[in-house]
């Protein structure tokens, strides 16, 4: 299992807070983290101790801070999320529900099924809000990058309530290479 889907939502807020708010080595208080998860800090230490455990920050004299790896796995959280948002925006769904359907996957996406829908979508360069995806290995290295079907894999009808639609199988993924 990934990093990143080792992580519940709290312990994701709690890392992205650490980041956030730790500026300039200083740290963030467990109060602080505590106030903004809004527990108290034993519970707001329960979140923080597996974040320890897998490296994704260190705790010294009180205060929490991101390490190099923790920086890395929120930096892959919001490439799965903007690629997830890219993907449902891509189905039909609004800007803002976008986000709330990403914010129900994203954590649960492998590196592996990120960089399928990634190239599925045609390497999008932004989420539907406008804000930069990260480019992925594919996109990166031609050797490496998926083959594209020659009709759209994804391609989605918005069906209205109350209507039927239907849906056709998708071909696999396949890799350059295959």
């Amino acid at each position: 299992m990934e990093t990143l889907q080792r992580l519940t939502r709290r312990q994701l807020e709690a890392l992205r807070f650490v980041a956030t708010h730790g500026a300039e080595g200083r740290g963030v208080s467990l109060n602080a983290i505590a106030q903004r998860l809004g527990v108290r800090a034993p519970s707001a230490l329960a979140h923080l101790g597996p974040l320890e455990q897998l490296g994704l920050i260190s705790r010294f004299r009180g205060k929490s801070r991101v390490t190099a790896r923790g920086q890395s796995c929120l930096d892959e959280y919001l490439r799965h999320h903007r690629v997830a948002e890219s993907l449902f925006a891509r189905a039909g769904l609004s800007a803002d529900a976008t986000h709330t359907a990403a914010l129900e996957v994203d954590l649960a996406l492998s590196h592996r099924t990120v960089e399928e829908i990634c190239g599925a979508e045609g390497h999008p360069e932004v989420c539907p809000h406008g804000q930069p995806i990260a480019p992925c290995a594919a996109s990166k290295s031609p050797r490496h990058s998926v083959a594209r079907p020659k009709t759209a894999a994804l391609s989605a009808r918005p069906v209205r309530p109350g209507r039927v639609g239907s849906s056709s199988r998708v071909p696999p993924f396949r890799t350059r290479g295959d």
